[in-house]
């Protein structure tokens, strides 16, 4: 009786661990608590908390623009609904509407912890492209040396993530490599800028390889003048991966920087910053390592 309880119990386990496979017989791994496309944000150490404050704001603001239509269609939704009642059916429907509101910041945007100093990451929901909404962010503060933030320094868009093992690199690079072509449709000269941090567990090289095999013929690296950037952040037990342009050009989005370039070059009539890949990077971030091919 024993012996038949203990397999018993021993094939609901094995039953519960099964493993899940995509139908081209990938795995299917656990849930994380950093997932889906977003931002990954440096920014001043002790000031986490007053970071995701203000890029929650500043993020609503820019998506309000790019995305009027879409994240209107709710409010809009509310309005229709308030037509052909009495007043206080319209009140009720106003209070109703309000509480409905409140989280709204939080279903477009998302602060996944970290737990690590200097650290955010910011999930991003559909129909928000973090690519585009960074590039927004960082041609108008370059147009403008406003920076709209105080603790942030260095924002990182990822069209998506996934668990940080070789098999699921790989397809998230093919996908987001798929994208980005299908909307761009082009032979580049491409750079591959890997950066790890707080993780041990692969080695860079097979990192870079598995990287590299994910390219499709007809792309050539260029290390001096390329037309994109791959960026891929490995952080802990996470990768993710995003694809942009004028990524030296820009200061590797690194706001602070871009703002006081804009602000010293109207003072003084010329920037004394360097603005090619040797630039200085954010201070007090954790320790990282950067490898580019």
């Amino acid at each position: 009786m024993a012996d038949a309880a203990k397999r018993k119990t021993r094939d609901q386990d094995s039953g519960r661990r099964k493993k899940k496979y995509r139908s081209d017989g990938t795995p299917v791994w656990g849930k994380r608590l950093i997932d889906g496309p977003g931002v990954w944000i440096s920014c001043v150490k002790g000031k986490e908390k007053q970071t995701v404050g203000e890029i929650y704001d500043l993020f609503e603001s820019l998506a309000n623009e790019l995305w009027p239509s879409a994240l209107g269609s709710e409010l809009s939704d509310i309005d229709s609904e308030q037509e052909d009642v009495n007043i206080e059916d319209q009140i009720a429907n106003e209070v109703s509407a309000i509480t409905r509101k409140q989280p709204t910041a939080e279903r477009k945007f998302q602060n996944c912890q970290t737990n690590t100093p200097c650290v955010v990451f910011i999930s991003c929901k559909p129909p928000i492209d973090p690519v585009e909404l960074v590039v927004k962010h960082i041609n108008n503060v370059l147009h403008t040396g406003v920076a709209r933030t105080r603790y942030t320094h260095r924002l990182v868009p990822v069209s998506g993530s996934c668990v940080a093992n070789v098999q699921e690199i790989e397809a998230l690079c093919r996908a987001t490599f798929t994208s980005f072509i299908s909307l761009h449709p082009d032979k580049y000269r491409y750079k591959i800028e890997l950066r790890v941090r707080n993780h041990t567990t692969i080695p860079r090289p097979t990192l870079i390889q598995a990287i590299a095999r994910c390219i499709p013929e007809g792309h050539k690296v260029d290390l001096t003048d390329p037309e994109i950037f791959i960026l891929v952040e490995v952080f802990k037990s996470v990768c993710g991966i995003g694809i942009v342009r004028d990524y030296y050009k820009l200061q590797k989005f690194n706001v602070m920087e871009i703002a006081n370039i804009k602000n010293s070059t109207t003072a003084f009539g010329e920037s004394r910053v360097n603005s090619g890949p040797d630039s200085d990077e954010t201070a007090n971030v954790p320790q990282e390592t950067n490898t580019i091919i």
